[in-house]
Order: C-alpha cells, then sequence, then structure tokens
C-alpha cells in the first residue's frame, strides 16, 4: 500500500487554505473506508470511520490489536455524542463543559448506530473530543465520527511524533498527518459514567481531582490492570494488555534518590559485562549521578508536564540506539504523576525494584 505522508502545521492556532485541502482529502480516505493517522494534543491517533465495521477491523489489523480491545470515537463537535450514545448523562455534559475539546475520555451505553467492531464487542462507546485543530478538522471531513487508538504497533510506546507513526505504519495505512510533537505526550484520561460513582479506568492528564471538582462527587480508581490472565475483555483502551513497551528490558527503581543511582549504576556494570548496552531514564536533578551508554532526562522532576510530554519519546529513542536494558527512576503518582507512572509500569511489564 502506498501512504501518503502530509504536513500540516497549523501555526497559531489556523489552517491555511491548502492545509484545508489536504485536510479535505484525507476525509474523502476516511469516508471511503481506508485509515488515517492524525495528530492530537496526547499522542498520535489511527483513524477510521467510526461507523464502518470494516474500518474498525482495519485498524486492528494494522496495529496488530486484540479485537476485544474497545477503540475510541472521536467528535468535533459536542451535539454530536448524541447520535453515538444511547444515553447522555447530566454527569457527561459536565465533564464536556469543563474539559472538551481535551484529553478526557467518557464511556457511555452505546447507540445501535456504533457497531460492535469499533466497541470491542461492548455495549458502551468510549468518545472523546480532541482539541488539536487539525484533528477536528479531520473528523468533520471524515463524516464525524473517528475511530482511533494510538498510532502504533500495539505493545510498543505511542507515537507523539510522525517518524515514529511513519516507523510503525508506513505501507500498512493510506495517509499520515505530520502536525508535530504531541503536547501532552500521553493518553487521554478515561471515566466509565456507566459506573455509579463513575470510575476512572486510564488516568491522564485530567486527574481524579479535577473530575470530582466538576462533578462534587467523588470518582472511583479503577486502573490497575485487569490481567492478561482474567479472561474478562478490556473495559476501555490499555487495561488489559501489555503496552507502551520499548524493544529493551525496563526495570523501575524506587527509593531514595541517593540509594538509586547507586544501584542503577552498579546494575549497569553488572549488564554491560552480560553484554547489553545500557541506558537509563532520568531527571534533571540525578543525570549527574548517572554512568551508562545512553542517559536520557524527562525534565526536572517538579515539572511533570514536561516528563509527560517525553516518556514516549524518549523509549523510542531508546529503541532507535539499539539500547537492550533499561533502567528509569520512579516518580511520584499523584496527579499527572499518576498516568506517568501507570505508563512506566506497563512498558516494564510491572519490573519494580524496590530499595528499602
Amino acid at each position: 500500500m502506498n501512504t501518503t505522508v502530509i504536513e500540516i502545521s497549523s501555526r497559531g492556532g489556523r489552517l491555511t487554505e491548502a492545509e484545508e485541502e489536504l485536510l479535505r482529502g484525507a476525509g474523502d480516505i476516511l469516508k471511503s473506508g481506508g485509515l488515517v493517522a492524525f495528530p492530537t494534543e496526547t499522542v498520535y491517533g489511527l483513524g477510521g470511520d467510526a461507523l464502518n465495521p470494516e474500518a474498525s477491523r482495519k485498524i486492528y489489523e494494522a496495529k496488530g490489536r486484540p479485537s476485544d480491545n474497545p477503540l475510541i470515537v472521536h467528535i468535533a463537535k459536542f451535539e454530536d455524542i448524541y447520535y453515538i450514545a444511547d444515553e447522555v448523562t447530566k454527569e457527561a455534559e459536565m465533564l464536556a463543559e469543563a474539559f472538551w475539546p481535551g484529553p478526557l475520555t467518557m464511556i457511555l451505553k452505546k447507540s445501535d448506530k456504533v457497531p460492535h467492531e469499533t466497541t470491542g464487542g461492548l455495549e458502551t462507546v468510549a468518545v472523546r473530543m480532541p482539541s488539536n485543530l487539525a484533528a477536528r478538522r479531520l473528523i468533520e471531513y471524515g463524516g464525524g465520527y473517528v475511530a482511533a487508538p494510538s498510532a502504533n504497533i500495539s505493545g510498543r510506546p505511542s507515537p507523539t511524533l510522525a517518524k515514529y507513526v511513519i516507523q510503525d505504519m508506513f505501507g500498512k495505512i493510506d495517509a499520515i498527518i505530520d502536525g508535530g510533537r504531541g503536547e501532552i505526550g500521553l493518553e487521554s484520561t478515561i471515566i466509565d459514567l456507566t459506573a455509579s460513582p463513575p470510575q476512572i479506568l486510564r488516568p491522564g492528564y485530567i486527574t481524579a481531582e479535577m473530575l470530582s471538582a466538576v462533578l462534587n462527587t467523588g470518582v472511583v480508581n479503577d486502573t490497575v490492570d485487569s490481567g492478561d490472565e482474567s479472561g474478562k475483555a478490556p473495559r476501555a483502551p490499555g487495561m488489559k494488555y501489555r503496552h507502551y513497551a520499548p524493544k529493551g528490558e525496563l526495570s523501575i527503581v524506587e527509593g531514595e534518590p541517593d540509594r538509586v543511582a547507586e544501584y542503577i549504576n552498579a546494575a549497569v556494570i553488572k549488564a554491560r559485562h552480560a553484554g547489553d548496552k545500557v541506558g537509563i531514564i532520568a531527571t534533571d536533578e540525578q543525570k549527574h549521578k548517572y554512568d551508562a551508554d545512553v542517559i536520557k532526562s524527562l525534565g526536572s522532576r517538579n515539572d511533570e508536564d514536561s516528563v509527560g510530554k517525553h516518556l514516549y519519546e524518549v523509549l523510542r529513542e531508546f529503541d532507535d540506539e539499539n539500547v537492550t536494558k533499561i533502567f528509569s527512576e520512579s516518580f511520584d503518582a499523584d496527579g499527572f504523576g499518576q498516568a506517568i507512572m501507570n505508563r512506566l509500569l506497563k512498558a516494564a511489564g510491572h519490573r519494580v525494584i524496590k530499595l528499602v
């Protein structure tokens, strides 16, 4: 398959007429049943017509994704939610008013317009409205309802740059829209509004505290893995299967900073003797303490936005540099830090070394 790469700048929050025409063409691909990867404020999505069962099947095939792993339906206008959801609750309207367009996905009871191929066989639909302008325009031109998981091979780190979409998807899909780096870098928060009280199924930039403040009630945090051995279908993307993993073996080291550095440096020597090329995921505060083949800082420990924005990019860079063993510092699991640790733990297969 020939894959077209389309460059969109949308500088200053505006699109040129030429860019609008390119997005119209990409929308036509979606309406004809094809697949288009596109930027969002979180990560790049792999889009297909959410109301077309064959398009959803193509998404699963391109990613190598299990077909019981539900897809998120992206919309560009709030009123479109009423077409794909059987019941739009007051809570959904309140959260949309507060956080849309933005990095929040809501799970609602689906309407009969949404095929089970899109929902992973579930009677619910996951829906969000991205804030990225090019994404919203593509959705409008593509018919209004675009199913889109992250645009990577299943299990790999999600792409925050188009070059990694090209690496994984070139020759498998019809087009890739290059819109620069994702601003947030981690996937959207997912909240299940069919549960009472509402349940967070995947942490993200929109935190439990932010959601509770809008709803005037507590929300349940149900972000632990369903477990690959459970036999149950995941209720949301990222709950069941191994995700976000680099090719090298990743371990997280948890403890007092000086002890973490001492442990990692000793582990690096041992891994090198075993023939590994070793990488370290560090922070600005600690990076000077390490000695390894590749050392990458995610930014300051006090700047969670920077850490989240660069995590997947750093994991991909380790792959680019053929790193075979990786050690990472741990991070606080409060606020946005919970999303960062959720992704790190999944990338490491929950391989954690606790220094006590």
